[in-house]
């Protein structure tokens, strides 16, 4: 990842820039500014190359679905299962580098061209911190809106879904953002969530509740 230099700062501020600009305009990963969207296009390529779907998740995501001001420096991708090893080969010679993956964690690749990371989220790995593993597994690409090789970004519902199954304070809080720019969807990803997993369900009432609490303060 890059430092935190003059430099980066500078390069994020315009980045910021040009999200804000384009919102409108910018309906798919491949619109994505700079370093990213090259990224983006360096995944794609990988992607046809082996006839493989993915999505778009993360901070990405969270940003796409409207909340404006969330900025990330990696890209979170979701793969199907049965595809990742022979995605990691593809991408080790598509100018990717496979980072070494330490125990317990999910694959990472860096983008040499422009320094960015890109966490996969593999099909069928179970979100959540050691201590609080989600009653849930990671669903299909598939399932979350991916169609055909171009990277998509997962549907609304969801990546709220994997945002309350991860658990941790950052996703709680793009949760509570999300809810406050998406009142009027809130029905169906209850809806969603409730057929996923109850808990799932109870936990988005609560950040709901916490989400226009925040709304009338």
């Amino acid at each position: 990842m890059a430092a935190v230099s003059l430099d980066f700062l500078t390069e994020q501020l315009a980045v910021a820039d040009q999200l804000r600009a384009g919102r409108d305009s910018m309906l798919q990963p491949q619109d994505l500014p700079g370093r990213y969207g090259r990224v983006v296009a360096a995944l794609d390529h990988v992607l046809a190359a082996i006839g493989c779907e993915a999505v778009v998740g993360g901070g990405w995501a969270v940003w796409r679905h409207g909340f404006v001001g969330r900025v990330t420096q990696d890209i979170d991708v979701v793969l199907p299962a049965a595809r990742v090893e022979e995605f990691l080969r593809a991408a080790s010679v598509s100018g990717f580098q496979v980072l070494p993956q330490q125990h317990g964690r999910w694959p990472k690749l860096l983008h040499r061209d422009t320094d960015t990371n890109v966490d996969l989220r593999p099909e069928g790995q179970r979100p959540g911190v050691p201590a609080r593993l989600a009653p849930t597994t990671i669903p299909a690409p598939r399932t979350l809106g991916a169609a055909g090789t171009n990277l998509r970004y997962m549907h609304f519902a969801g990546l709220i879904e994997l945002k309350i199954a991860a658990g941790r304070a950052r996703d709680t809080s793009d949760v509570i953002e999300l809810v406050r720019v998406n009142e009027d969807r809130i029905d169906e990803v209850r809806e969603h969530l409730a057929a996923v997993h109850a808990d799932y369900a109870a936990t988005f009432d609560q950040l709901v509740e916490q989400a226009r609490q925040q709304t009338d303060h």
